[in-house]
């Protein structure tokens, strides 16, 4: 699904006018007090998450070489997802409002406990949210693996090809690689230019590896240890992707040449997911990813109050809303993966 194009002079004139939209809805966010710090509801979460994963690892050592690591292993890939979303929220400085403290929290909590580059992730995720599905400036819609546009199927070589076919059965599969391949992107990523702390990171990169390996092969058998691997990162990378992949995923792409103010370029790509306190905690409160993307500094807990708010605010406007249930997001988006690769299905190799 693309945007239809804008390239007239009015029509441009149009968009710009229509900036001010976005000040309207700051200025009533500001006035609920939902841009507040809320240092207590953090300290909470953070420590319910670092007491879970003190658990998992106190339990780890308990059992010994056994089978039953592998329910541990379980435990803690949904842990290492919830220290995922953590790490995503001091980049966002959600936690706290200056740079210093986001960015030691961060490289604590993504090289240290994960093992993922937070300078290398923090470069990618703010090219993300400056332009959503933006073929050629979003870097989570570059075909590396999977095509994202019926144009990048039809430009599509090797293995973008090949998987392109059939990416909407082999998303799931695939997603059990994820987190080893973040952690592979991160050790590449240390040479770029654009790190800002490529020495630092890659020695706490190394920690973490040295330590996880370490422990898995000290207490487990080979077997064991390799099985633990496979359960851990497999599930962790499938927490991740049930949580970022209904966010974009099937909504409207951009194309070079578009005009879109910036209250709708993110309401418009972007989906959010209905759900209770379980879906919150589940999401991280990503699953109001419309105002996450219109308020990236905003705490977690006021982006359900948030909610209300821009869908109102939306319909003054006519602008389209989309919120749906988390299994009706995922067949949404496996729908548009199907869909952009039918140019590699119908034209053969």
């Amino acid at each position: 699904m693309v945007l239809p194009g804008n390239s007239s002079t009015r029509e441009e004139q149009g968009a710009q006018q229509r900036g001010s939209d976005f000040s309207e809805l700051s200025r009533r966010i500001t006035e609920a007090g939902l841009l507040r710090r809320r240092p207590l509801y953090y300290t909470v979460r953070f420590g319910a998450v670092t007491l879970a994963l003190a658990g998992g690892i106190g339990a780890f050592l308990a059992l010994g070489d056994s089978w039953s690591q592998l329910i541990v292993a379980a435990f803690l890939a949904v842990i290492f997802g919830q220290l995922a979303l953590a790490a995503h929220d001091l980049a966002h400085r959600q936690v706290f409002s200056r740079r210093r403290p986001s960015e030691a929290g961060g490289l604590l909590v993504a090289d240290l406990l994960l093992g993922m580059s937070y300078g290398w992730w923090m470069n990618k995720h703010t090219r993300h949210h400056a332009n959503p599905n933006h073929e050629g400036k979003d870097p989570d819609v570059s075909p590396d693996i999977l095509v994202w546009s019926q144009r990048q199927a039809r430009k599509a070589k090797g293995l973008p090809r090949f998987i392109g076919k059939h990416q909407a059965m082999l998303f799931f599969p695939l997603l059990t690689l994820e987190g080893l391949n973040l952690s592979f992107a991160s050790f590449k990523a240390l040479g770029n230019a654009s790190m800002k702390r490529p020495v630092l990171e890659g020695t706490l990169l190394v920690v973490h590896f040295v330590v996880y390996f370490g422990a898995l092969f000290t207490v487990l058998s080979p077997a064991k240890a390799l099985a633990f691997v496979a359960v851990h990162q497999g599930l962790f990378g499938i927490c991740l992707g049930s949580v970022f992949a209904p966010n974009h995923k099937g909504m409207p792409m951009i194309e070079e040449g578009m005009r879109l103010d910036f209250l709708r370029r993110q309401v418009l790509t972007s989906r959010n997911v209905r759900g209770g306190a379980l879906i919150d905690v589940f999401m991280g409160g990503l699953n109001y990813q419309i105002e996450h993307h219109l308020f990236p500094s905003m705490p977690t807990p006021a982006l359900r109050r948030a909610q209300v708010i821009t869908e109102r605010y939306c319909a003054e406007l006519g602008i389209p809303y989309h919120q749906t249930g988390l299994l009706a997001s995922h067949r949404e988006a496996l729908r548009h993966l199907r869909s952009v690769g039918e140019p590699l299905r119908g034209g053969g190799d």
